[in-house]
């Protein structure tokens, strides 16, 4: 089964329509900022350069590389293949608008497609999305699976036609992707 979808570009009259963040709907169970990606949807991407918002500290490498606090990951210059889980809440928009100008990653984020931040970042600057399976459990930073699920449906958007390429060879839920031209990215 493909389960690949082509669309056409969003159209810009919804733009009134949107909301303005990704905010709700999220477990109010998880009190922390810091969620690890699990283990498993790196693996099924393979391998990436540069973890540009990553924990201190952490049981197992996102990338090559990674940029954590005290350093400010989206103030630095990226480079390479860039894996991007951010903090989900108001700072979200600014980290993908930095991976939408970066234009070579993958970003896992609240499937909330109807805000404006979806609409900037990802219809008008990604190239696909995977909509996951089911709701993934994120970890905590000592490697222990938080016993609830991300209370909310999560996405995988990529940058780049390499990165949509993963997503689709991963296998974890239904890609949709879209052609965006060089002018959306800006």
């Amino acid at each position: 089964m493909n389960n690949t979808m082509d669309v056409g570009a969003g159209s810009s009259s919804v733009d009134r329509l949107v909301r303005p963040s990704l905010l709700g709907h999220q477990s109010a169970r998880m009190k922390s900022e810091v969620w690890l990606t699990p283990p498993e949807i790196l693996r099924a991407l393979g391998p990436f350069d540069l973890d540009p918002c990553a924990p201190a500290v952490r049981p197992w490498e996102m990338a090559r590389d990674h940029i954590s606090p005290p350093a400010d990951g989206l103030a630095a210059e990226w480079w390479g293949r860039v894996w991007l889980n951010p903090p989900f809440g108001t700072k979200a928009a600014a980290w993908l608008r930095k991976m939408k100008t970066h234009g070579n990653g993958i970003a896992l984020i609240p499937a909330r497609t109807e805000t404006a931040m979806f609409y900037e970042s990802v219809w008008r600057g990604g190239d696909a999305v995977c909509f996951l399976k089911g709701r993934p459990h994120f970890y905590r930073v000592d490697g222990t699976r938080a016993p609830f699920n991300s209370g909310a449906p999560i996405c995988l958007v990529a940058y780049g036609l390499d990165n949509v390429e993963a997503l689709e060879r991963s296998a974890l839920g239904v890609v949709v992707r879209w052609a965006n031209t060089g002018a959306e990215r800006r």
